[in-house]
Parts: C-alpha cells; sequence; structure tokens
C-alpha cells in the first residue's frame, strides 16, 4: 500500500516519467525523416548521432558528483527540463552539428532522469511495494507512447516538423517547470552516499546490468532491422506493432509488479532469459513473418522483466548506497551501448544470424547467473 508521506512521490514520478516517455518519443519518431528531409543527412551522419544520444547514459554515474550540490529530485525535474528543451530546439538548428547539440541536450536529460527515477523509487518505496511502483511507471510508459504516437499523427498535417518539435518539447519542458516547484520528499529515508560506490558484494548486479544492457542493444539494433531487411515489413505493419505492443505492456507491466513480489527475483528473472534463449534462436532461424511478429512481442513483454535486477539490489545493498549505485548500475548498462551496435553490424555482414545466437549465448549466461540470487524468506521482503 501506498502511504499518505509517499503519495507526493508517487505523483511526481508519475507526471515526469510521462514527460519522459513524451519526449523520448517524439524524438525518435520524427527523427529520422527530419534529419533526411531536412537536412539532408547520410547514413555515416545517422550513426554519429546515434553514438552521441548514448554518451550522456555512459556518463550517468557522473550524477553521484551533481547530488554534491543540488538534491536528487531537483535533479529528476532538471533533467526533464533539459529533455524538453533538447527537443523543442531540435527543429530550430536543422543542420548536422545542431542535431548533435540538441540531441546531446535531450540525452542528457532523458539519461539522468532515468538514473534518478530508479533510485527514488527504490528509496521512498520498500521491497514490497516498489516492483508495484516500478511495474505501475512501466504501464505508464507504454500509454504515454502510444499517446505520443497518435499526437504526432495528428499534428503532422497540420505542423511543420519546427512546431511539431517545440509542441511536443513544450509539452515536456512544462512538466519540468512544473516538477521544480515541487518538493516530493520526507525526512524518512536513509542519506544517500555522495561518492562513487562499488562493492564486491553487488558484483552480480553489476554483471546482471551489464548483460540487460547488451541484450538491449541487440534488440534495438536489429530486431526491426530484421523485420524490414529480411522479411520486408512496410512502415504501417510496423506502426501497428508498436501500438500492439504498448497496448499489451500498458495492461501486463503491473502483473509483472506483482509476480515479483509473490514469487521472487530469481524465478522472474530465470523466466525472462529462458523465454530470451527461444526468442533470439527463433529470430535466427526462422522463415515465418508470424513467428517473428509473436517473437517481437514476446521480447518487449520480458524486457520489462528487468525491473526484478533493481529490486534485487534492493535487497542486497545497503540503503545509503542506492543513488550512487544506481548512477554506477546505469553507466555499466550503457557500456554496452558503445561496442555493441558496431560489433553486431560487422558480424551481420557476414551473417545476420549472428547477432541473434550471440544474444542467445548471452541469455543462456545470464539464465546461470541469475541462479545465484537467493530465494527471499518473508522476512526479507518487508
Amino acid at each position: 500500500m501506498i502511504s499518505h508521506e509517499q503519495k507526493p512521490m508517487l505523483r511526481f514520478l508519475i507526471v515526469l516519467t510521462a514527460a519522459s516517455v513524451i519526449g523520448l518519443q517524439a524524438w525518435m519518431i520524427l527523427f529520422n525523416n527530419f534529419a533526411v528531409e531536412m537536412v539532408g543527412l547520410e547514413g555515416r551522419h545517422i550513426g554519429v548521432l546515434q553514438s552521441v544520444r548514448e554518451i550522456p547514459g555512459f556518463l550517468a554515474l557522473l550524477a553521484v558528483y551533481f547530488m554534491l550540490v543540488i538534491r536528487e529530485h531537483r535533479l529528476s525535474a532538471l533533467s526533464i527540463l533539459l529533455l524538453g528543451i533538447g527537443t523543442a530546439a531540435a527543429g530550430f538548428l536543422p543542420t548536422f552539428y545542431g542535431l548533435l547539440f540538441t540531441t546531446l541536450v535531450m540525452s542528457f536529460g532523458f539519461h539522468y532522469y532515468e538514473t534518478t527515477n530508479q533510485s527514488l523509487t527504490l528509496q521512498y518505496f520498500d521491497k514490497t511495494v516498489s516492483p508495484l511502483v516500478f511495474g505501475r511507471l512501466r504501464s505508464l510508459a507504454a500509454a504515454a507512447n502510444i499517446g505520443a504516437g497518435v499526437l504526432i499523427f495528428l499534428l503532422n498535417p497540420l505542423l511543420g516538423y519546427k512546431y511539431m518539435y517545440l509542441f511536443m518539447g513544450g509539452l515536456v519542458t512544462v512538466a519540468g517547470i512544473w516538477a521544480l516547484r515541487q518538493d516530493p520528499t520526507h525526512r524518512n529515508i536513509v542519506p544517500q552516499h555522495r561518492k562513487m560506490i562499488l562493492r564486491r558484494r553487488y558484483a552480480l548486479y553489476y554483471f546482471l546490468t551489464f548483460m540487460a544492457g547488451a541484450r538491449r542493444q541487440i534488440f534495438i539494433a536489429f530486431s526491426v532491422f530484421l523485420m524490414v531487411k529480411i522479411f520486408h515489413f512496410s512502415v504501417r505493419e510496423i506502426t501497428i506493432l508498436f501500438i500492439v505492443n504498448n497496448l499489451i505492456n500498458y495492461f501486463l507491466n503491473p502483473l509483472i509488479g506483482k509476480a515479483i513480489v509473490r514469487f521472487g527475483e530469481r524465478r522472474v528473472l530465470t523466466i525472462e532469459y529462458a523465454g530470451l534463449i527461444l526468442v533470439f534462436l527463433a529470430y535466427a532461424f526462422t522463415g515465418s513473418k508470424a513467428v517473428i511478429v509473436v517473437m517481437y512481442i514476446i521480447d518487449h513483454i520480458l524486457f520489462n522483466f528487468a525491473i526484478a535486477i533493481r529490486t534485487y539490489f534492493q535487497k542486497i545493498g545497503d540503503p545509503q548506497d542506492i543513488a550512487p549505485s544506481m548512477a554506477v548500475g546505469f553507466t555499466i548498462n550503457h557500456i554496452a551501448a558503445v561496442v555493441m551496435p558496431v560489433i553486431g553490424g560487422l558480424v551481420w555482414m557476414i551473417d545476420y544470424r549472428i547477432p541473434f545466437i550471440a544474444g542467445a549465448g548471452m541469455s543462456l549466461i545470464s539464465l546461470i547467473a541469475v541462479q545465484k540470487i537467493p530465494i527471499f524468506a518473508p522476512d526479507d521482503q518487508t
């Protein structure tokens, strides 16, 4: 149950999570067409921009030092403000270097909010409630994804790229300004370390976080590319699949949170990685378009099981280590974002199946690793 003193933080996270998803989706939906039609970019430019977009995630550990001078919820609000400004300004700087700048601003906002969002959730909601809050926020994100897509679809005939970016970024900016005026904190939480924390007993958390990032990059970089390149999916088919995925996740994500509370992290993550082995092997070897659609939907569902990695840390970590450890974890998660797309792209040229076979292998390693997670007694859940 959410207590009265926790409700302001829940409301704060709900508003900012919706804003972060709207900002990111607006940027992603408009980016490729804007880059090609208005800026005239080539593939080499897109590659550089996508790499730049991941740099702030890799630098998320610096959030620890920002929190030396600013409270964590203020950093969350400022991050959303940056995301909004970066999105709103994109249409006004239609050059390669202009996009490079706005992408960097937008991405710092998004990634630093994601870091503080995870940290605040684990600090302000106990071990039985945090999985439910994560599930609720993931469900909200799915709904916001759909809303952003529909809104852009409706605005497209009426506004050019400049004003669509301005409108969507303006919505996010307003949410950031609202958040700066809020103080959802209360005194009954443990003060956080304001320094880098690396502990040997958190090694399994670090490893699972890294592997989750590697798996995510294979999915992001190659799953839709597989559909388009090998199975010749149309834009309409990809759009319908995007909507269906988010509708399913809207209803399922709260149930995933409840499953973590009831069955524990080891069992939930075991299901995730066993399922991913099958998904990646199907990506590699099926010749059926229908099978690919089903695997893509299952892949999306299983991705949300990864919140169990964070709730596992909540159960083993010192309460004062949460904020710095989430920042370090976010950086570890993004190490793969720097190298996996490049390596995967090179081996794709040899055989498109290789990245997916590698994904199945990494999932098997993760499946073995999660067996080291203890099954916590009921007393450990509170």
